[in-house]
């Protein structure tokens, strides 16, 4: 179950059972005036880079400091360096994040971490985001990025990066590849990625 899923369940009215499924995603389709190739494109990166619809917080816990300094190498040139971290996700994101994307301090690193379908991430992100989509509320709460705005991330994502338009291209592994490596820096989950948007293409030409 996901409870962001269920929220725009609610919210688009197609039930609130927190699955996605077809009738769901004619819903947000239809919801937010979103065109099958558009639609697909969208849901299909949201799917894989959430997975699933479930994930809608960046997860900066980690139990030991050897994962720390995988995740983060150039951070953390050592284990040893990576140490005082591990199962401190306040402290981390003030190590990863403090002095990018707007972020001012450890509080702020922690409060505007990843959140929502496309893990919207640093101060200036939610800003941004808040101006872009009239959101204002999400600068003094930004949990509810996660909790009741997590689609909006995608949208904003496709919107700020000009991928819809590509979309409008068709949905085939070419597009899909082009709109994944502007959304991952590369092609990773590709085979993935390319399975959802074609799953929610069928279902919203059929």
């Amino acid at each position: 179950m996901s409870d962001a899923m269920r929220a725009l369940q609610i919210k688009i009215g197609a039930g609130s059972d927190g699955q996605f499924g077809p009738n769901t995603a004619k819903k947000i389709a239809y919801h937010y005036k979103l065109s099958p190739k558009r639609a697909s494109h969208l849901l299909g990166q949201a799917h894989h880079e959430s997975g699933g619809f479930k994930l809608v917080r960046e997860n900066l816990y980690y139990s030991t400091p050897e994962r720390i300094k995988a995740v983060w190498p150039s951070r953390f040139p050592t284990v040893e360096s990576a140490e005082k971290y591990a199962k401190n996700p306040k402290g981390l994101a003030g190590k990863v994040y403090v002095g990018r994307m707007g972020n001012r301090d450890e509080t702020d690193a922690s409060n505007f971490a990843g959140k929502g379908f496309m893990m919207l991430t640093g101060r200036d992100n939610y800003r941004l985001f808040a101006s872009k989509m009239a959101l204002p509320e999400v600068m003094t709460d930004p949990d509810l990025v996660a909790e009741k705005y997590a689609f909006e991330t995608a949208i904003f994502f496709f919107e700020e990066n000009n991928l819809f338009d590509i979309a409008d291209k068709g949905v085939n592994p070419e597009t899909i590849q082009r709109i994944t490596r502007r959304v991952n820096g590369g092609i990773h989950g590709i085979e993935d990625r390319e399975n959802q948007t074609h799953k929610v293409y069928t279902w919203l030409t059929s």
